[in-house]
């Protein structure tokens, strides 16, 4: 059906037409209980997000797996967008100041909220656009491969790569090429699923199958499963890192905004000497 409505309706239609059904939703889901930052709404409960895989249980990964409460009925904006939209509006300035800013394989809320920023100089893009069709990234046409950009050197004052690197064979070239386009002073958010119970990543299968990815890391399209030396590579490339516990700065103004308390604020920061 999904295939049949990307084929076949045009892309203003069903623009239109998902609109109304979000509208509709978002009535049905009204409430006091949880409120999404993004679109302003408020509800009783969320819609229940991501993919269902013991293997996201067995290792406790944190940001991954079927999580209840995720998905805002009204914008669809996620647990996930919703960690980093907070962290960016209520501990940086990027909101306030002229940043270049560079958003990997944009999540859509966020990507609208920042389209509709003047203050900023937004950049957006995913690797192979041209060749998805849909009304999720259909009106997004820059490509943007992560490991080798044409982006000039320390061009970016912020980049966004939000759950990107667990999907990249080659996450260390992700890293240099990331750091390589931060501009000094700048800082990134490179958040991914990860388990606090791994000293180190599970990764390595030669030419996986979609079907062993799914068995050995939890989802058809990751080709690993990130363990706390996620954040070591972090500092190979040269980053400052820092695990900021957002949801623990202050648990009660936060509590109702439906976002994991588990998962920290992966910030990483290129130095002031480059």
């Amino acid at each position: 059906m999904k295939n049949f409505i990307k084929e076949f309706i045009p892309y203003w239609l069903g623009v239109k037409i998902r609109g109304n059904y979000q509208r509709l939703q978002a009535f049905v889901y009204r409430g006091n209980k949880y409120v999404c930052p993004l679109c302003g709404k408020s509800f009783r409960k969320m819609l229940t997000g991501g993919i269902e895989n013991e293997i996201f249980k067995k290792y406790h990964i944190i940001g991954g797996g079927r999580r209840p409460n995720s998905v805002c009925p009204r914008c669809y904006s996620t647990d996930r967008d919703r960690l980093v939209f907070i962290y960016l509006r209520d501990f940086t300035d990027v909101f306030k100041k002229n940043y270049q800013i560079l958003h990997i394989a944009p999540e859509g809320s966020l990507r609208a909220y920042f389209m509709h920023k003047t203050s900023v100089s937004y950049t957006s893009g995913f690797k192979d656009a041209q060749a998805y069709k849909g009304y999720y990234y259909d009106q997004l046409k820059q490509h943007i491969d992560i490991t080798a950009t044409d982006f000039s050197d320390n061009k970016f004052d912020v980049v966004i790569c939000n759950h990107v690197l667990e999907h990249i064979e080659d996450d260390l070239k992700a890293m240099r090429e990331i750091f390589r386009i931060m501009k000094p002073g700048g800082f990134g958010i490179l958040q991914v699923p990860f388990s606090p119970d791994l000293e180190k990543s599970i990764e390595g299968l030669p030419a996986p199958t979609p079907a062993e990815r799914l068995r050995l890391y939890g989802q058809e399209d990751h080709v690993r499963i990130y363990g706390v030396d996620y954040f070591d590579r972090l500092k190979s490339v040269g980053f400052e890192v820092n695990k900021f516990m957002l949801y623990h700065s202050d648990s009660e103004k936060y509590k109702n905004y439906a976002i994991n308390p588990e998962e920290p604020i992966i910030v990483v920061k290129k130095s002031k000497l480059g």
